[in-house]
């Protein structure tokens, strides 16, 4: 397989609605921004780049078929060759997978991803009704399936299982909010304070308003290209960054659709299959874990993602990696729920299975001189959603997790005050991150390493 590296990327404004545009000028407004910041004209970029993926959830929210199509005509894309992905909330994370295998492979030089969702044009309860429908209708959502539902109940369980408590799904909220103070792009930016998270109005117990991510218009687009798609560009007169980002691994993973179809596993099952290289190496994390298991833990039962464990495991395998928390300089995961991003700090790796609660408030998570408004023990390590995260930036399902790699990428090349007005979010010498999109209670999951080339 040949190097991929990520260029330039581009996002819209994420918000409630945008009724300023369709789903298609929205995402021109991202694509255009990518093409830009390549500093090449329209016409001559067009004329490079081999083809496209398409990335939206939900054929509902548009009232559309093949609304993919409709983008690609608008973004003067015709006829080169593109298809459409849908896998609910990893659709843009598969998205940016499919871009990377179209050029990995040499099947193109330069690609683009492009994502997007307008959510607005339905009430609240309509568009929450459409995403139940990615639950399993002859079974689940028959029953008053909801995802503000299903999510209760796995974080109840977490706290059942590890003690986890609401106040530090609070600190989740409150960082990934003060975060996004900072990101223009993002829908929410607003200053919250543990209180006010658990003041919310309540939506399903333990979640509050301010513990889930809303329903958004918007998109993203990134621009891929091998080393042979870097030179068409610069020979056509592009300014590409130096260092050049690389993408180095992507994982992937699935579970079933319905929970209770997901089997538990024993202890000896779990270390052979699912165990992190550096879990199975420490002699402490063994013993904690048989300890786990000695108290009843099943695993992945309820209150954890095998998908983003299996995910994140490909991924660092292809990458190099053995220690994720002190390997990446920072991760965007998808935080659909404040619950869902304690799940997935375990899931990826950056803590052991029960330490996610701890970890949320011990300030391993944050960024280095912002002032959160609470007392954090620990200083950062791997800042997670630095961008303010789906918790703050909004989730327009398609666009997600190519938003992720935009954030990601502008991180690497070290562009935040270029892209933000403003540097308060950049992560000081970052050189390895990690994107994360998932789908479901945990039934797709994608994990992607982008880094500095050395």
């Amino acid at each position: 397989m040949r190097p991929v590296y990520a260029l330039s990327g581009g996002v819209s404004k994420f918000a409630k609605t945008r009724q300023d545009k369709n789903f298609q000028a929205v995402t021109k407004e991202a694509y255009d921004y990518a093409i830009q910041d390549l500093e090449i004209d329209f016409p001559t970029f067009t004329s490079i780049v081999d083809g496209s993926v398409a990335s939206y959830f939900s054929d509902h929210f548009t009232r559309q078929l093949m609304a993919g199509i409709m983008a690609q005509d608008y973004l003067g894309l015709c006829p080169k060759p593109s298809h459409r992905v849908e896998g609910g909330g990893a659709t843009g994370g598969l998205c940016f997978q499919e871009v990377w295998k179209s050029i990995a492979s040499g099947h193109m030089d330069v690609c683009v991803a492009y994502g997007f969702e307008t959510m607005s044009h339905v009430e609240t309860w309509k568009g929450n009704e459409f995403i139940a429908q990615a639950s399993d209708v002859s079974w689940d959502y028959p029953v008053g399936g909801f995802y503000s539902g299903y999510y209760a109940m796995m974080v109840t369980r977490h706290m059942k299982e590890f003690g986890t408590t609401v106040e530090q799904m609070a600190h989740v909220s409150v960082k990934n909010h003060i975060n996004a103070f900072s990101n223009p792009y993002a829908q929410k930016r607003n200053r919250y304070s543990i209180e006010d998270v658990r003041n919310a109005v309540m939506i399903a117990w333990p979640l509050t308003r301010l513990d889930i991510c809303v329903m958004s218009d918007g998109a993203a687009a990134t621009i891929l290209a091998s080393e042979e798609g870097i030179k068409k560009l610069e020979d056509a007169g592009a300014k590409i960054p130096r260092p050049l980002v690389k993408v180095t691994g992507i994982g992937r993973g699935t579970d079933a659709m319905r929970m209770a179809d997901r089997p538990h596993v024993d202890f000896d099952t779990f270390m052979r299959d699912y165990a992190t290289e550096q879990e199975k190496a420490d002699d402490g994390t063994r013993k904690y874990y048989k300890g786990l298991w000695e108290k009843g833990t099943r695993y992945p039962g309820v209150h954890s993602f095998r998908a983003g464990r299996t995910a994140g495991n490909m991924a660092y395998k292809h990458a190099g990696i053995s220690d994720p928390l002190e390997e990446l300089d920072f991760v965007e995961l998808h935080d659909a729920y404040t619950s869902s991003e304690i799940q997935t700090y375990e899931d990826l790796g950056l803590c052991r299975y029960g330490e996610g609660g701890p970890f949320a408030e011990s300030g391993k998570a944050h960024l280095s001189g912002i002032d959160y408004g609470v007392q954090l023990p620990e200083k950062p390590v791997c800042p997670v959603n630095p961008s303010g995260g789906l918790i703050a930036c909004g989730h327009p399902v398609g666009a997600t997790g190519l938003m992720q790699a935009v954030f990601a990428l502008w991180q690497l090349q070290g562009t935040i005050k270029k892209h933000f007005d403003d540097d308060a979010l950049q992560v000081k010498n970052a050189k390895r991150g990690a994107i994360h999109s998932h789908a479901g209670t945990g039934t797709y999951v994608t994990v992607s390493i982008l880094e500095q080339e050395v």
